[in-house]
């Protein structure tokens, strides 16, 4: 208990190690002159990324040093676009076609934004006109027509700009007769243009045929995540099929399929291993690898003069 005479007042107070506010001042003012020896530095945002598979700290640095895959576990790490493409074809090679073909808004569509708006930001933040970017090039000396999914542009949706480079990919490896390569990393079908994004799955599939009956190889390249209409049109009619390391693969997500057949699922269910073990893969590759793998397929499957 507090006494109520003053005397007692201030004796309690102090007894307890409890001092009035004009007291504590100078007490205040020491810490506020201290050194900072004591203060606790945070490191700039950045500079650390946790690998989702061996749960370690690694220096972002290093990961883009080393192809964006974890010297530790192997994990593979999202890839930026531009930089896929400096990895698998030859230095300077790459010529981008098709650049000035852009996605419109047929429908005026809008739900919490308008699709014409979300195509802007999507350019800016994706660096690419849309959600693919095709083009010519080289792999160790041997000509082919290219496609890569940019998944940083709208999740790598296709709508009907990407389902028509896609197509005129095809078209031209067909009047070239080179090999065709697809990387996919796709989300699926692109809401925002309802049935003109789905109907690109039987569009580029068509182009497929052409090529097949030409006898001109296609590889498909599965990337983390092939997913939706993408998975379930051209990403898996290749004559070669490769999928990087863990990588998702398939049409509707694992909870969805779970609730509709009422079981639960396999372990790895969806993943390219779990692909692979059933037959629906050619082979799986790691991202270091990719390159010399493709340039020794492509001598052994190339197309052969008519």
């Amino acid at each position: 208990m507090v006494s109520r005479c003053s005397g007692g007042v201030r004796r309690t107070v102090r007894a307890r190690g409890i001092l009035p506010a004009a007291q504590m001042a100078w007490y205040k003012r020491e810490r506020e002159d201290d050194s900072g020896a004591g203060e606790k530095r945070s490191i700039p945002a950045g500079v650390f990324t946790k690998c989702p598979g061996c749960g370690l700290a690694l220096l972002t640095a290093a990961i883009e040093q080393n192809e964006y895959v974890c010297r530790s576990c192997a994990h593979h790490f999202p890839m930026p676009t531009a930089r896929r493409i400096d990895l698998v074809m030859d230095e300077g090679s790459f010529v981008e076609a098709d650049v000035a073909i852009e996605s419109i808004d047929p429908l005026g569509f809008k739900d919490t934004k308008k699709y014409s708006d979300r195509l802007r930001a999507a350019r800016k933040t994706g660096g690419a006109s849309d959600a693919i970017r095709v083009g010519a090039g080289t792999i160790n000396g041997i000509p082919v027509e290219a496609g890569f999914f940019v998944f940083e542009f709208m999740g790598g949706s296709m709508g009907s700009a990407v389902g028509e480079k896609i197509t005129r990919l095809f078209e031209r490896a067909l009047e070239r007769r080179v090999p065709a390569l697809v990387f996919s990393a796709s989300g699926g079908a692109r809401m925002q243009e309802g049935v003109l994004s789905l109907m690109q799955m039987a569009k580029t599939c068509a182009a497929l045929g052409r090529l097949r009956e030409a006898g001109i190889p296609y590889f498909s390249i599965l990337l983390h995540p092939t997913t939706g209409g993408v998975a379930a049109s051209f990403a898996m009619l290749g004559d070669l099929i490769i999928a990087e390391p863990k990588a998702l693969i398939g049409f509707a997500g694992a909870r969805v399929i779970q609730n509709t057949i009422r079981q639960r699922l396999p372990p790895g269910f969806q993943r390219a291993e779990f692909l692979h073990d059933h037959g629906f893969l050619d082979k799986i590759v790691s991202r270091p690898d990719l390159k010399p793998t493709l340039a020794r397929l492509l001598r052994l499957l190339g197309p052969r003069p008519m």
